[in-house]
């Protein structure tokens, strides 16, 4: 794994090239990895501090069974581009190391500027640079954010590169995160896959951000049967609030209701129903009279799989090992 990792920086451009830390820095900087943000697939991340003051993750590829290749997968996509809304690498260390999460409620107003932070760097994902980047693997984990709670997309161990005008791009396996992949991401034989994918993503993760609030009551006996996306659809169709706070204002919960509705447009069965990004965030930035409701006709992905294995046995495959109805669900 080493030999791949130095054998690809070495070939790099100097421009892309990272620097170097050893062991005994990066515990220095990250305080003796005192403070974990998150947990991914491929390790863990924790919160650090350079010598300029400057707040960094960082994160250990404690787990990596792709012999270096996430690494350099995120090198060779964030290591090219700068963006506010997107995390950018600036260093690297290639060693051996070993390893209170403490959690910070949001305002729904916070949440929606958050929201919109990671909505523009999707964006600029597909549209502002000279290669359209698919991350493939936007959900709550793979979302950090600074002291000033600014969001920084990280994680492009699953990225892919291509053209700008390149509509849809070719896949044999799934990649993504189970309740945050796009449907079609389920099947067999994938095929194309357009940008759309990380549409949808961005729709189940404004779903999590709402769905994992205080007080959706709703949910509390029935969490397990419920399907979340159909619930904030009915309530919503309904004209009804979609109450999480008991002091929230009327402002908060137009928000609410307008990051739903973007939401449920993002989270369309066909692709073509869902927005682009520009248009995500165009709607997120706009005033809630001007958006009008998306179609009913979702279901979650368990649905999809028993709706499709009964039409066609051989043409889905069948949930990951361990995944339950329940798995699809977003509650408490």
């Amino acid at each position: 794994m080493y030999n791949n990792i130095e054998k690809f920086l070495q070939s790099h451009d100097n421009d892309l090239m990272p620097i170097r830390y050893n062991y005994s820095e990066i515990k220095k900087i990250t305080n003796g990895f005192k403070n974990k943000l998150g947990q991914g697939g491929f390790g863990s991340v924790y919160k650090g501090k350079l010598r300029s003051g400057r707040f960094v993750a960082v994160k250990i590829l404690g787990k990596s069974k792709s012999n270096g290749q996430d690494f350099i997968n995120e090198v060779a996509t964030i290591g090219r581009i700068y963006h506010v809304n997107v995390m950018r690498i600036i260093g690297f260390a290639v060693e051996y190391i070993l390893s209170k999460q403490g959690i910070i409620p949001l305002s729904n107003e916070k949440m929606y500027e958050i929201s919109l932070g990671v909505a523009r760097g999707i964006e600029y994902l597909h549209q502002g640079c000279d290669m359209q980047i698919l991350h493939f693997d936007i959900k709550p984990h793979n979302i950090l954010l600074d002291e000033k709670f600014t969001p920084k997309i990280s994680y492009f161990g699953l990225a892919r590169l291509y053209p700008s005008s390149n509509n849809n791009v070719s896949l044999t396996t799934a990649r993504g995160t189970i309740g945050y992949m796009a449907p079609k991401l389920l099947y067999k034989n994938i095929g194309g896959v357009s940008y759309k994918a990380d549409v949808y993503s961005f729709g189940m993760l404004l779903m999590n951000m709402v769905g994992s609030r205080k007080n959706l009551n709703a949910l509390a006996n029935h969490s397990s049967r419920i399907y979340f996306p159909a619930w904030v659809y009915d309530k919503v169709s309904e004209g009804k609030d979609i109450e999480t706070q008991e002091d929230a204002t009327e402002y908060e919960k137009k928000i609410l209701k307008k990051m739903m509705i973007v939401a449920l447009w993002c989270i369309q069965l066909k692709p073509d129903d869902r927005p682009s990004m520009h248009k995500v965030v165009e709607m997120l930035e706009s005033d809630i009279d001007s958006l009008r409701m998306p179609p009913k006709p979702f279901l979650s992905p368990h649905q999809i799989l028993e709706d499709d294995n009964r039409a066609n046995p051989t043409k889905l495959s069948d949930p990951p090992n361990g995944c339950t109805n329940s798995s699809y669900k977003f509650g408490r």
